[in-house]
């Protein structure tokens, strides 16, 4: 039997990690671990320079970035955003004859939005590639629209798993899927963490619930299906989820979800006298952070995007005064990619889409290299403690 006590593990997409002092000072790098919940040895490879040797030339060319800028939940999207800046602003100082311009699209997070923003997008022949959409729901209604066209759109977040499951050539993720982290945690709790009993809670989310469903699969008898829980985590639910998980007495608790809710289920749980680690998925870092208190001591956050380096940090900060948050070298990384694509030659989208089909490379964030889905060969997750 596991130590008990206080653990909170939370997967997904959405996890946002703003550089802030307050949470800096509270967030640890724990470990990077693989979809088999194993560490991940660090690497000293140098990351691809988006400004390339400096002796670039093209016609005029455009790499276009689509995201919730405006709306709920807009810090992923704007890191992502500022992450394709700095990229692109480092190639055009360095460049002269190969000038790209950033073409930004608000999504504003909702799918029906789509109609809006992706015909324009592909209407624009100087569009070689796309960053984006953030978003899972809106990444999904777009996707047709982009593989009509033939456009790369490689999403630096959107991570729901049936994205790389519709046969789409076009689609590229810089990220684990919901399923990988479900099933990376869940090993990680199995095998590192070693609980015997956990309960694992969903919000009801699509993201949720597949996180959820690789967790219970990982976990196999480990997660009792007594103490599994799906649904919105309202006044009501959380009162369910809670006298649920209390009955159950497990050793840790898995939620999976949006980022909404978790720092009040741990609150709840703690207030009702419920000792169990606590672990849950979609969560905002920061937030969490802030919002949880004293409850969040010790706990374990897991996100899917890449620690920053130190220099990554400095010049991100020295262009936009602020540190890089959750996916910001993520967007870095993928513009990087298709600007070194750019200075290489390739100038339309079908070279270009060929171009991502056949990369390996090493970014700020991780190595890139994809399936021919879409998915990372190599993805992985990074877990937090919070001090």
């Amino acid at each position: 039997m596991a130590a008990t006590g206080f653990v909170a593990l939370i997967v997904g997409a959405t996890v946002l990690i703003v550089r802030l002092e307050s949470a800096q000072e509270r967030l640890v790098v724990r470990a990077e671990i693989d979809q088999n919940g194993q560490p991940v040895s660090a690497t000293n490879a140098v990351p691809a320079n988006p400004a390339g040797n400096g002796t670039a030339v093209c016609p005029p060319l455009s790499i276009a970035m689509a995201g919730g800028l405006t709306g709920q939940d807009t810090e992923n999207s704007i890191n992502i955003k500022n992450g394709v800046q700095l990229a692109i602003q480092k190639h055009n100082s360095a460049n002269a004859g190969c000038q790209v311009q950033v073409k930004e699209f608000d999504t504003g997070g909702d799918p029906v939005r789509v109609s809006y923003f992706a015909p324009q997008i592909v209407a624009d022949a100087y569009t070689v590639g796309l960053i984006g959409p953030s978003f899972s729901g809106v990444a999904d209604a777009a996707g047709d629209l982009f593989e009509a066209s033939g456009l790369p759109a490689a999403t630096a977040s959107a991570s729901r798993s049936s994205l790389a499951e519709q046969g789409r050539q076009t689609f590229y993720r810089a990220v684990a899927s919901d399923e990988v982290q479900g099933r990376a945690v869940a090993n990680y709790v199995k095998h590192t963490l070693r609980y015997r009993k956990v309960c694992v809670v969903s919000d009801g989310s699509p993201y949720g619930d597949s996180a959820a469903s690789a967790a219970n699969e990982t976990l196999g008898e480990l997660s009792p299906a007594g103490c599994r829980f799906s649904g919105a985590l309202d006044d009501k639910q959380f009162d369910q989820a809670v006298e649920r998980v209390k009955a159950a007495a497990p050793d840790a608790v898995l939620r999976t979800g949006s980022s909404a809710g978790a720092p009040e289920l741990v609150g709840r749980l703690r207030n009702a006298g419920v000792t169990s680690a606590f672990i849950s998925a979609q969560g905002a870092v920061t937030q969490f952070v802030a919002r949880a208190g004293n409850s969040g001591k010790g706990a374990l956050l897991s996100c899917p995007c890449g620690q920053d380096t130190e220099w990554f940090s400095k010049e991100y900060r020295r262009t936009f005064g602020t540190d890089p948050g959750a996916y910001s070298a993520e967007g870095y990384d993928l513009a990087t990619i298709m600007l070194n694509g750019i200075d290489a030659g390739r100038l339309v989208r079908p070279q270009m889409l060929d171009w991502m089909r056949h990369y390996d490379g090493q970014g700020v964030a991780r190595r890139y290299q994809w399936t021919a889905n879409g998915e990372l060969t190599n993805p992985t997750v990074w877990i937090y403690e919070v001090k």
